[in-house]
This record gives C-alpha cells, sequence and structure tokens, in this order.
C-alpha cells in the first residue's frame, strides 16, 4: 500500500483547501520553513512515521494506534478576524453525527488555542478527533489526530506532549 493511501480520506476532507506543495519548503524534522511560515517542532513521537500528503504541511501514520496525525497552517486568512472555534467548526462541515465531547481553550507557544475533542462520521465512518487551533501572527495552525473511537488513549497522549512541542519561528 503506498504511503499516499494510508492517510485516510478524513485527512484529506480536513487538509483539502490548504495545500503545501509549493517550491522552497522545508522540513529537516524539527524545523518547518515555506514561504509563508516557519515553526518548529520539540520531538516527533518514535511511533509515528511520516507520510506523504500534498493536502497537509506534515502529515504522519501512528500504526500502533491506528491514528493519523495531520499539520496544516495558513497565512493571510482568517488569521485576524476569525474566531477559533468558527475555524475549528469549519474543519468539520462536510461530517455528519458531529458531537463534541469537550472544548477548552488552552496556551499554545504563548498565544489562547482551542483544543477540542470531538466524534463525527464521513461517508458513514466514525472517527474521532482531537483538535488544536492556533492563531499567530496573521496566521491559522490547524493540529488533528484522527483515529477510530476505540483507539489507544497513549495515541492521544503522544499528539498532545507533539502539538505542546510546538512554536513559531519569527521571519
Amino acid at each position: 500500500m503506498s504511503s499516499r493511501r494510508a492517510l485516510p480520506g478524513a485527512c484529506l476532507v480536513l487538509a483539502s483547501s490548504w495545500l503545501a506543495g509549493c517550491a522552497g519548503t522545508a522540513f529537516d524534522g524539527h524545523v518547518f520553513k515555506n514561504a509563508d511560515l516557519s515553526f518548529r517542532l520539540a520531538r516527533i513521537p518514535a511511533e509515528w512515521r511520516p507520510i506523504e500528503s500534498d493536502e497537509a504541511l506534515l502529515a504522519f501514520r501512528d500504526d500502533q494506534a491506528p491514528a493519523s496525525i495531520v499539520l496544516n497552517g495558513r497565512c493571510g486568512k482568517d488569521g485576524d478576524d476569525v474566531p477559533l472555534a468558527s475555524l475549528t467548526h469549519h474543519l468539520f462541515l462536510q461530517f455528519s453525527d458531529r458531537a463534541i465531547e469537550n472544548e477548552e481553550k488552552i496556551s499554545l507557544d504563548g498565544r489562547e488555542a482551542l483544543h477540542t475533542e470531538l466524534t463525527a462520521k464521513l461517508d458513514g465512518v466514525e472517527k474521532r478527533f482531537t483538535v488544536f487551533v492556533l492563531k499567530k501572527n496573521g496566521c491559522v495552525y490547524d493540529f488533528v489526530h484522527i483515529a477510530p473511537p476505540g483507539a489507544a488513549a497513549e495515541s492521544r497522549e503522544r499528539f498532545v506532549g507533539f502539538v505542546q512541542g510546538f512554536s513559531t519561528i519569527s521571519p
């Protein structure tokens, strides 16, 4: 199976409008840079393997969980005037049977972010989502963990640690 096919359809829908396949994109395993943004990741869990995705800045698969992880960002749109809750809910417009389990504001990289736990269905298939949305310096960042409803909690815990290690890099 190709790594592109390993990325569930849910990831593709979530990331479909945020293409990152631009020239000048670089990621060394800790620092990501493209023409619009740059950020640092403290650590990528050893259980995750990178997967190819033209629709995400970074995408990983945790085969043990099983879960998929998507990190996306864009600048110059929605960064200043759209509330975090609206940005989060927009990610799930094409999903049915959305049920928010928890939604809380947290601090991430020195800014307010929204952490949301929910279940939703895409084409009748239920998934559990852990989502973080951050607005900083005119950019919006989304971190999404996608897994079956009964997936191991350890995978979500690794994801939360991954997100907490995120920091933007000033130009």
